[in-house]
């Protein structure tokens, strides 16, 4: 399982509310919790496209 780097994630925002993220490293994910949306992680790099994200609310 690939990690994000603890600095990466200080500086990465939900690009939609511009939120802080949280990492979620078993379902490799980088989640909003004010968007209520799950950024992927492909290949250790974080998609950070709205229309990419899963939204958590379904």
């Amino acid at each position: 399982m690939t990690q994000i780097d603890p600095k990466l994630l200080e500086i990465l925002v939900c690009p939609l509310t511009k939120a802080p993220l949280r990492y979620d490293s078993k379902a490799q994910e980088l989640i909003s919790d004010q968007a209520k949306l799950a950024y992927p992680i492909r290949d250790g790099i974080p998609i950070m496209l709205v229309d990419e994200a899963r939204n958590l609310e379904k």
